[in-house]
Protein backbone atom coordinates (compact mmCIF):
# COMPACT_ATOMS: atom_id res chain seq x y z
CA UNK A 1 0.00 0.00 0.00
CA UNK A 2 1.77 3.24 -0.81
CA UNK A 3 1.43 6.05 1.80
CA UNK A 4 -0.09 9.63 1.11
CA UNK A 5 2.59 12.42 1.43
CA UNK A 6 0.35 15.57 2.04
CA UNK A 7 3.11 17.52 1.00
CA UNK A 8 4.73 16.14 -1.90
CA UNK A 9 2.23 13.61 -3.01
CA UNK A 10 -0.39 14.58 -5.87
CA UNK A 11 -1.34 11.88 -7.76
CA UNK A 12 -3.60 9.03 -6.80
CA UNK A 13 -3.62 5.40 -7.35
CA UNK A 14 -6.42 3.49 -9.04
CA UNK A 15 -6.21 -0.13 -8.43
CA UNK A 16 -8.05 -1.26 -11.31
CA UNK A 17 -10.41 -4.00 -12.38
CA UNK A 18 -7.65 -6.95 -12.53
CA UNK A 19 -4.03 -7.60 -11.80
CA UNK A 20 -3.82 -10.87 -13.92
CA UNK A 21 -1.35 -10.36 -17.25
CA UNK A 22 -3.57 -13.32 -18.75
CA UNK A 23 -6.93 -11.39 -18.37
CA UNK A 24 -5.58 -8.06 -19.44
CA UNK A 25 -5.58 -8.26 -22.96
CA UNK A 26 -9.35 -9.27 -22.71
CA UNK A 27 -10.37 -6.86 -20.12
CA UNK A 28 -8.86 -4.00 -22.73
CA UNK A 29 -10.50 -5.48 -25.96
CA UNK A 30 -13.86 -5.70 -24.17
CA UNK A 31 -13.25 -2.59 -22.30
CA UNK A 32 -12.86 -0.49 -26.04
CA UNK A 33 -15.23 -2.33 -28.03
CA UNK A 34 -18.45 -1.01 -25.14
CA UNK A 35 -16.43 2.41 -25.53
CA UNK A 36 -16.45 2.34 -29.25
CA UNK A 37 -19.91 0.91 -29.28
CA UNK A 38 -21.42 3.21 -26.62
CA UNK A 39 -19.74 6.89 -29.12
CA UNK A 40 -20.59 5.36 -32.24
CA UNK A 41 -24.30 4.77 -31.74
CA UNK A 42 -25.10 7.75 -29.35
CA UNK A 43 -23.65 9.72 -31.90
CA UNK A 44 -25.82 8.20 -34.82
CA UNK A 45 -28.55 8.49 -32.85
CA UNK A 46 -27.83 12.43 -32.10
CA UNK A 47 -27.39 12.86 -35.53
CA UNK A 48 -30.45 11.46 -37.22
CA UNK A 49 -32.80 13.14 -34.67
CA UNK A 50 -30.82 16.36 -35.40
CA UNK A 51 -31.20 15.52 -39.65
CA UNK A 52 -34.89 13.97 -39.59
CA UNK A 53 -37.81 16.28 -39.09
CA UNK A 54 -40.23 13.58 -38.43
CA UNK A 55 -37.93 13.14 -35.22
CA UNK A 56 -38.29 16.30 -34.35
CA UNK A 57 -40.51 15.86 -31.05
CA UNK A 58 -40.44 16.46 -27.53
CA UNK A 59 -39.66 12.62 -26.63
CA UNK A 60 -36.82 12.16 -29.52
CA UNK A 61 -35.82 15.64 -28.12
CA UNK A 62 -34.95 14.31 -24.58
CA UNK A 63 -33.68 10.93 -26.38
CA UNK A 64 -30.93 13.04 -28.00
CA UNK A 65 -30.05 14.77 -24.21
CA UNK A 66 -29.35 11.32 -23.25
CA UNK A 67 -27.15 10.29 -26.14
CA UNK A 68 -24.98 13.30 -25.47
CA UNK A 69 -25.37 12.74 -21.91
CA UNK A 70 -24.10 8.58 -22.40
CA UNK A 71 -21.61 9.90 -24.52
CA UNK A 72 -19.85 12.38 -22.45
CA UNK A 73 -20.59 9.93 -19.17
CA UNK A 74 -18.69 7.50 -20.94
CA UNK A 75 -15.64 9.59 -22.06
CA UNK A 76 -14.92 11.08 -18.26
CA UNK A 77 -14.27 7.25 -17.37
CA UNK A 78 -13.26 4.22 -19.78
CA UNK A 79 -10.25 5.80 -21.60
CA UNK A 80 -8.97 6.33 -18.38
CA UNK A 81 -9.48 3.32 -17.43
CA UNK A 82 -8.10 2.21 -20.90
CA UNK A 83 -4.92 4.12 -19.58
CA UNK A 84 -4.98 2.08 -16.38
CA UNK A 85 -5.06 -1.28 -17.94
CA UNK A 86 -2.07 -0.60 -20.70
CA UNK A 87 0.34 2.35 -19.27
CA UNK A 88 -0.45 2.13 -15.59
CA UNK A 89 -2.91 3.03 -12.84
CA UNK A 90 -1.53 6.81 -11.60
CA UNK A 91 -4.21 9.84 -12.18
CA UNK A 92 -3.32 13.33 -10.97
CA UNK A 93 -5.23 15.33 -7.97
CA UNK A 94 -6.59 17.88 -10.76
CA UNK A 95 -7.80 14.95 -12.83
CA UNK A 96 -8.83 12.34 -9.89
CA UNK A 97 -11.01 15.77 -8.62
CA UNK A 98 -12.33 16.48 -12.62
CA UNK A 99 -13.27 12.86 -12.78
CA UNK A 100 -15.21 12.65 -9.97
CA UNK A 101 -17.55 15.96 -10.35
CA UNK A 102 -18.20 14.63 -13.97
CA UNK A 103 -18.99 11.14 -12.62
CA UNK A 104 -21.12 12.66 -10.26
CA UNK A 105 -23.07 15.23 -11.99
CA UNK A 106 -23.56 13.23 -14.96
CA UNK A 107 -25.03 10.16 -13.20
CA UNK A 108 -26.96 12.66 -11.27
CA UNK A 109 -28.56 14.32 -14.32
CA UNK A 110 -29.41 11.04 -16.30
CA UNK A 111 -32.00 10.32 -12.87
CA UNK A 112 -33.85 13.53 -13.51
CA UNK A 113 -33.72 13.65 -17.57
CA UNK A 114 -35.30 9.89 -17.32
CA UNK A 115 -38.15 10.87 -14.67
CA UNK A 116 -38.41 13.52 -16.99
CA UNK A 117 -38.87 11.44 -20.23
CA UNK A 118 -41.23 9.19 -17.85
CA UNK A 119 -43.38 12.67 -17.52
CA UNK A 120 -43.51 13.19 -21.54
CA UNK A 121 -44.23 9.09 -21.84
CA UNK A 122 -47.25 10.05 -19.14
CA UNK A 123 -48.73 12.94 -21.35
CA UNK A 124 -48.48 11.11 -24.40
CA UNK A 125 -50.22 8.20 -23.24
CA UNK A 126 -52.79 9.19 -20.74
CA UNK A 127 -53.43 13.09 -22.10
CA UNK A 128 -52.66 12.32 -26.02
CA UNK A 129 -55.17 15.19 -26.95
CA UNK A 130 -53.38 18.18 -25.30
CA UNK A 131 -49.63 16.50 -25.60
CA UNK A 132 -48.73 19.04 -27.76
CA UNK A 133 -50.12 21.89 -25.84
CA UNK A 134 -48.72 20.71 -22.70
CA UNK A 135 -45.14 19.38 -24.06
CA UNK A 136 -44.44 22.87 -25.91
CA UNK A 137 -41.01 23.82 -27.16
CA UNK A 138 -40.74 25.89 -23.81
CA UNK A 139 -41.47 23.57 -21.63
CA UNK A 140 -39.33 20.62 -23.11
CA UNK A 141 -36.05 23.02 -22.89
CA UNK A 142 -37.10 24.67 -19.39
CA UNK A 143 -36.67 20.50 -18.36
CA UNK A 144 -33.84 19.97 -20.40
CA UNK A 145 -31.83 23.16 -18.93
CA UNK A 146 -32.89 21.76 -15.37
CA UNK A 147 -31.84 18.30 -16.18
CA UNK A 148 -28.56 19.67 -16.56
CA UNK A 149 -27.96 22.64 -14.27
CA UNK A 150 -29.78 21.96 -11.23
CA UNK A 151 -27.66 18.93 -10.20
CA UNK A 152 -24.70 21.51 -10.08
CA UNK A 153 -25.98 23.19 -6.70
CA UNK A 154 -25.16 19.75 -5.25
CA UNK A 155 -22.11 18.28 -6.80
CA UNK A 156 -19.71 21.45 -7.00
CA UNK A 157 -20.08 22.15 -3.09
CA UNK A 158 -19.18 17.74 -3.42
CA UNK A 159 -16.26 18.31 -5.31
CA UNK A 160 -15.16 21.33 -3.55
CA UNK A 161 -14.99 19.48 0.39
CA UNK A 162 -13.63 16.64 -1.34
CA UNK A 163 -10.52 18.74 -3.09
CA UNK A 164 -10.01 19.83 0.53
CA UNK A 165 -9.98 16.73 2.48
CA UNK A 166 -6.72 15.15 3.93
CA UNK A 167 -5.43 11.79 2.35
CA UNK A 168 -2.86 10.72 4.69
CA UNK A 169 -3.20 7.17 5.05
CA UNK A 170 -2.75 5.42 1.31
CA UNK A 171 -3.54 7.23 -1.88
CA UNK A 172 -4.43 3.92 -3.55
CA UNK A 173 -7.76 3.95 -4.67
CA UNK A 174 -9.97 0.53 -4.78
CA UNK A 175 -11.86 1.29 -7.89
CA UNK A 176 -10.98 2.18 -11.82
CA UNK A 177 -11.85 5.65 -11.16
CA UNK A 178 -12.21 8.56 -8.98
CA UNK A 179 -15.86 7.33 -7.03
CA UNK A 180 -16.95 9.83 -4.46
CA UNK A 181 -17.65 7.12 -1.78
CA UNK A 182 -13.78 5.79 -2.83
CA UNK A 183 -12.57 8.86 -2.14
CA UNK A 184 -14.34 9.45 1.59
CA UNK A 185 -12.92 6.34 2.56
CA UNK A 186 -9.71 7.01 2.18
CA UNK A 187 -9.57 10.75 4.49
CA UNK A 188 -8.96 11.15 7.46
CA UNK A 189 -10.50 14.53 7.71
CA UNK A 190 -13.97 15.23 8.83
CA UNK A 191 -16.65 14.15 6.23
CA UNK A 192 -19.81 14.82 7.96
CA UNK A 193 -20.14 18.18 5.84
CA UNK A 194 -19.86 16.33 2.74
CA UNK A 195 -21.95 13.21 3.88
CA UNK A 196 -24.89 15.88 4.82
CA UNK A 197 -24.79 17.01 1.10
CA UNK A 198 -25.15 13.71 -0.36
CA UNK A 199 -28.06 13.13 2.01
CA UNK A 200 -29.75 16.65 1.04
CA UNK A 201 -29.17 15.83 -2.69
CA UNK A 202 -30.72 12.35 -2.59
CA UNK A 203 -33.68 13.51 -0.64
CA UNK A 204 -34.31 16.88 -2.55
CA UNK A 205 -33.78 15.18 -6.20
CA UNK A 206 -32.93 11.10 -6.04
CA UNK A 207 -35.60 10.24 -4.25
CA UNK A 208 -38.55 12.68 -6.19
CA UNK A 209 -37.10 11.58 -9.02
CA UNK A 210 -37.53 8.00 -8.58
CA UNK A 211 -40.50 8.58 -7.03
CA UNK A 212 -42.03 10.55 -10.23
CA UNK A 213 -40.71 7.68 -12.34
CA UNK A 214 -43.19 4.87 -10.56
CA UNK A 215 -45.93 7.13 -10.19
CA UNK A 216 -45.95 8.18 -13.64
CA UNK A 217 -45.90 4.29 -14.69
CA UNK A 218 -48.46 3.72 -12.31
CA UNK A 219 -51.31 5.71 -13.97
CA UNK A 220 -49.27 4.66 -17.74
CA UNK A 221 -50.41 1.06 -16.25
CA UNK A 222 -53.72 1.88 -15.45
CA UNK A 223 -54.40 3.93 -18.24
CA UNK A 224 -53.00 0.80 -20.59
CA UNK A 225 -55.27 -1.75 -18.90
CA UNK A 226 -58.12 0.57 -19.60
CA UNK A 227 -57.83 0.15 -22.87
CA UNK A 228 -60.48 -2.50 -24.46
CA UNK A 229 -58.60 -3.68 -27.20
CA UNK A 230 -55.49 -5.77 -27.64
CA UNK A 231 -54.01 -3.93 -30.23
CA UNK A 232 -54.67 -0.49 -28.63
CA UNK A 233 -53.08 -1.56 -25.53
CA UNK A 234 -50.17 -2.77 -28.08
CA UNK A 235 -49.74 -0.02 -29.40
CA UNK A 236 -49.47 2.17 -26.50
CA UNK A 237 -47.61 0.17 -24.38
CA UNK A 238 -44.42 0.10 -27.44
CA UNK A 239 -44.58 4.23 -26.80
CA UNK A 240 -42.85 3.55 -23.47
CA UNK A 241 -41.42 -0.04 -23.42
CA UNK A 242 -38.32 1.24 -24.56
CA UNK A 243 -37.89 3.86 -22.07
CA UNK A 244 -39.50 1.41 -19.64
CA UNK A 245 -36.40 -1.12 -20.50
CA UNK A 246 -33.97 1.44 -19.85
CA UNK A 247 -35.31 2.55 -16.30
CA UNK A 248 -35.80 -0.42 -14.87
CA UNK A 249 -31.90 -1.69 -15.91
CA UNK A 250 -30.96 1.66 -14.63
CA UNK A 251 -32.84 1.32 -11.11
CA UNK A 252 -31.77 -2.07 -10.73
CA UNK A 253 -27.97 -1.40 -11.31
CA UNK A 254 -28.25 1.36 -8.81
CA UNK A 255 -30.17 -0.72 -6.07
CA UNK A 256 -27.63 -3.68 -6.57
CA UNK A 257 -24.54 -0.70 -6.02
CA UNK A 258 -25.98 1.12 -3.16
CA UNK A 259 -28.76 -1.02 -1.26
CA UNK A 260 -26.91 -4.44 -0.92
CA UNK A 261 -25.48 -5.63 2.31
CA UNK A 262 -21.51 -5.56 2.45
CA UNK A 263 -19.88 -8.96 2.20
CA UNK A 264 -15.95 -10.17 1.18
CA UNK A 265 -16.45 -9.79 -2.27
CA UNK A 266 -18.47 -6.50 -2.07
CA UNK A 267 -15.44 -3.92 -3.28
CA UNK A 268 -14.87 -6.58 -6.06
CA UNK A 269 -18.59 -6.78 -7.27
CA UNK A 270 -19.13 -2.90 -6.30
CA UNK A 271 -16.70 -2.34 -9.64
CA UNK A 272 -18.83 -5.19 -11.94
CA UNK A 273 -21.75 -3.11 -11.13
CA UNK A 274 -20.31 0.11 -11.49
CA UNK A 275 -18.96 -1.20 -14.91
CA UNK A 276 -22.25 -1.94 -15.90
CA UNK A 277 -23.65 1.64 -14.43
CA UNK A 278 -20.85 3.37 -16.47
CA UNK A 279 -20.23 1.24 -19.65
CA UNK A 280 -23.32 -1.52 -20.41
CA UNK A 281 -26.42 0.69 -20.07
CA UNK A 282 -25.03 3.95 -21.90
CA UNK A 283 -23.82 1.07 -24.78
CA UNK A 284 -27.55 -0.55 -24.66
CA UNK A 285 -29.74 3.08 -24.65
CA UNK A 286 -29.55 3.34 -28.12
CA UNK A 287 -29.99 -0.40 -28.74
CA UNK A 288 -33.11 -0.49 -27.22
CA UNK A 289 -34.45 2.73 -28.28
CA UNK A 290 -33.30 1.62 -31.79
CA UNK A 291 -34.43 -2.07 -31.81
CA UNK A 292 -38.47 -1.15 -30.61
CA UNK A 293 -38.59 2.14 -32.96
CA UNK A 294 -40.09 1.95 -36.16
CA UNK A 295 -39.44 5.89 -36.49
CA UNK A 296 -35.62 5.81 -35.89
CA UNK A 297 -35.16 2.65 -38.11
CA UNK A 298 -37.03 4.77 -41.08
CA UNK A 299 -34.81 7.36 -40.29
CA UNK A 300 -31.36 5.30 -40.21
CA UNK A 301 -32.69 3.82 -43.68
CA UNK A 302 -33.11 7.55 -44.88
CA UNK A 303 -29.73 8.20 -44.03
CA UNK A 304 -28.46 5.42 -45.56
CA UNK A 305 -29.69 5.60 -48.63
Amino acid sequence: MEICNQTTGETFILIGLSHKPDTLVLLFIGIFIMYFTCQSSNILITLLIYMDSHLHTPMYFFLSNLSFLDVSFTSVTLPKLLDVIVDGNKISFIGCMVQCHCVLTFQSTEYILLAVMAFDRFVAICKPLHYLLIMNNKLCVFLSLFSWITIYIFTVPITILISTLQFCSSCEINHFYCDVMALLQLSCSDILRIQIIIFIAAALLGIPCFLLTLISYIFIGQNILAIRTTSGRSKAFSTCSSHLTVVTLLYLVLFCLYLRPPSETFLTDGKIISLLNIGVIPMLNPLIYTLRNKDVKCALKKLIR
